[in-house]
């Protein structure tokens, strides 16, 4: 089965976890690059005017990505990214509605220092009709490249 690890990463820690599951699976990389880049006062979470508080309290927001993969060719497709507010970020949105996943398996996985996936995958399930999401696992910054390895064979 081909696999393809596609990530969105604010501060390079989901990137980090990526590209080790990317090797540790032989897997191809894509990384969900937002057309307008996050600034850090975008990130602060605590304004509840930052870009990211507006777009996270905002159901129907889609921030626009700079390019979208075709994953046609791949059969399993990791989708990486921080937990924002309990849950992925609108720019994962973006990508879910974005991309034809019929037929394939989509696997979630998040980077947090202490929040889980919440309702992540079933958020993820409704916006790609015809794929089959897992339920997915939360990892540290620092999980290694065995520990997702062993994670992602049962995929």
């Amino acid at each position: 089965m081909k696999k393809l690890v596609a990530y969105f990463s604010a501060s390079g820690e989901t990137k980090a976890v990526a590209q080790k599951l990317a090797q540790a699976v032989n897997a191809d990389l894509f990384e969900i690059v937002p057309q307008q880049i996050y600034t850090n006062a975008d990130l602060n979470w605590r304004d509840k005017h930052s870009r990211s508080s507006v777009e996270m309290n905002d159901r129907a927001c889609r921030p626009a990505m700079a390019a979208a993969p075709d994953v046609s060719g791949y059969d399993v497709i990791f989708v990486g990214f921080p937990v924002w507010w309990y849950r992925e970020p609108s720019i994962i949105d973006t990508f879910m509605e974005s991309t034809d996943f019929t037929g394939k398996m989509v696997v979630p996985f998040c980077t947090s220092g202490g929040s889980g996936l919440g309702d992540a995958a079933k958020n993820m399930q409704a916006l790609a009709q015809g794929a089959k999401v897992q339920n997915g696992k939360r990892f540290s910054s620092s999980a290694s490249a065995e520990e997702l390895k062993k994670w992602a064979e049962q995929f």
